[in-house]
């Protein structure tokens, strides 16, 4: 089970170039959340105390906007999600939903104290790269903001907007 834990990490980008012990570090506590299918991992604005790596099922992660939601994307089997709550303090910028039955990795900060205080090498290249993915992320917002202020109507490829 760890070691499939372990190569299901290293294909993600902010686990990407971590050691196999640092990674069995990381995870030698956590646990596994499962989610039934319809039922919320969290909601926009609960307060954010983990991130979540999917190991089974697809989410929709997505936002309220006048009385709706709006699916913003589709996640599956190992994609991550709610990582800006390792860096920030503030309430959950979307909402989670499961689409069938999930089972995700619970990732919480002090997990990552954890692994700072065997191997803070190891941590600083995690923070890294949740960092180049949040602005991987930043970067796909920004041309989605260009385009709809210069009123391009081709949403782009990152994208599935659509009322729910």
């Amino acid at each position: 089970m760890l070691s499939a834990r372990i190569e299901l990490l290293q294909q993600m980008p902010i686990f990407g170039a971590v050691r196999d012990d640092a990674l069995s570090v990381l995870l030698e506590a956590v646990p596994s959340v499962r989610v039934a299918a319809g039922e919320y991992f969290f909601r926009e604005q609960d307060p954010a105390h983990c991130m979540f790596v999917l190991e089974a099922g697809h989410v929709a992660v997505v936002k309220e906007w006048q009385g709706r939601e709006m699916q913003l994307h589709v996640l599956g089997p190992g994609d991550c999600f709610g990582e800006m709550a390792l860096l920030d303090l503030f309430p959950r910028s979307a909402a989670v939903r499961a689409i069938d039955d999930c089972v995700a990795i619970e990732l919480a900060p002090t997990d990552l104290l954890r692994l700072f205080e065997k191997d803070s090498e190891q941590f600083a290249l995690i923070q890294m790269n949740i960092g180049r993915e949040m602005c991987r992320r930043l970067r796909i917002t920004d041309e989605m903001l260009f385009e709809a202020i210069m009123g391009e109507k081709v949403p782009s490829s990152e994208t599935n907007f659509q009322s729910i």
